[in-house]
């Protein structure tokens, strides 16, 4: 049985800045609070780390990349916000 890749902080950090530069659209819809902007950017930062890894995510990895993605978008919304 081949040996998974793990999913770490260091790689899931860029791949989720790549999701956010490449969707900014919805980033901003998400600061707006118009809907589906968060699922649709959930679902685009899974699809992007099930790539890069090529192989699915466990459950455990999807919350880690959702709850990643949100502080992220936490992040971005209080430096755009002030």
């Amino acid at each position: 049985m081949p040996e998974t890749q793990p999913l770490t902080l260091e790689a899931l950090d860029p791949i989720l800045t790549g999701v956010v530069q490449e969707h900014r659209d919805k980033v901003i819809g998400w600061m707006r609070g118009e809907p589906g902007c968060w699922g649709f950017l959930a679902g685009q930062a899974v699809a992007a780390c099930r790539k890069s890894l090529d192989r699915p995510l466990s459950d455990a990895e999807r919350r880690l990349v959702w709850s990643r993605l949100w502080s992220l978008l936490e992040t971005i919304k209080a430096r755009v916000l002030g």
